[in-house]
């Protein structure tokens, strides 16, 4: 009798093991898709609490187009390449744009936008071009590419790294630092929700936008360029991203 119940007792959690071990698996049906909502017109949270924008609506299109459903994890910026490279999301739309340091973990689609790092000022600011910056002390959003490009450039002792474009921004009000180096278009929203800033005339680089996927997920990277090139095509990112960036 007691061999009858270690043996039903032994089954028993075999059995939870497994149902334990299947609920853990990931849903082959969804689309896990990593961002930082913090920059918009990207990514940002809207008044209903959801994550909206550009990103957020081309990823939305490439999931229908594979017939999945879409999820959006909000995290940390400098978080995403981890996140993807170690498959607990399976693409990241981020305004991320493609760089050799990123390459040595994910793989990149082809591009879906074109970004441009600006410099944000004080409307008072001797800081006039890009020249100037020599010296000076640079905010940047942790991780992006404005931050690796002003850490190269200038070296990490005058680049002050902040977990959001909107921190950096701050600081830029509050004299911590002398300009802000961030993509265009959320450069664009910050200025205008801020008294006193500006953004100069001329840029600091121009780059392309893509969606970085594990490197051992060959085939979500084929799929993912093909639901691309169809949207391409038949004008749905142009429609999104006029939504967003109105033409001026």
């Amino acid at each position: 009798m007691k061999t009858l119940k270690k043996i039903i007792a032994a089954t028993l959690a075999l059995c939870m093991l497994l149902c334990f071990a299947g609920c853990g698996e990931k849903d082959d049906n969804k689309l896990i898709m990593g961002t930082n909502a913090t920059f918009p017109p990207y990514e940002f949270v809207d008044d209903n609490g959801e994550i909206a924008g550009i990103d957020a609506e081309i990823a939305q299109a490439i999931a229908d187009k594979l017939d999945m459903e879409l999820e959006i994890n909000d995290m940390e910026f400098e978080s995403l390449i981890t996140a993807c490279a170690g498959g607990s999301v399976d693409m990241v739309l981020a305004g991320m744009t493609v760089s050799d340091e990123r390459k040595e973990s994910v793989n990149f689609s082809e591009s879906y936008a074109t970004g441009v790092q600006v410099i944000i000022v004080k409307e008072d600011s001797e800081i006039a071009t890009v020249d100037d910056l020599d010296g000076k002390t640079i905010g940047t959003q942790t991780g992006t590419t404005g931050d690796i490009y002003c850490t190269d450039d200038y070296g990490q002792d005058f680049v002050k790294q902040y977990a959001s474009g909107a921190l950096a921004v701050e600081a830029l009000k509050n004299g911590q630092v002398d300009c802000v180096v961030i993509d265009n278009e959320p450069a664009k929203n910050f200025v205008k929700a801020n008294e006193g800033l500006k953004i100069l005339d001329t840029e600091y680089v121009t780059e392309d936008y893509a969606i970085a996927i594990a490197k051992d997920n060959d085939e979500l990277l084929k799929k993912v360029n093909d639901a691309l090139a169809e949207l391409k095509a038949d004008g749905t990112i142009d429609k999104i991203i006029n939504k967003y960036i109105p033409a001026e």
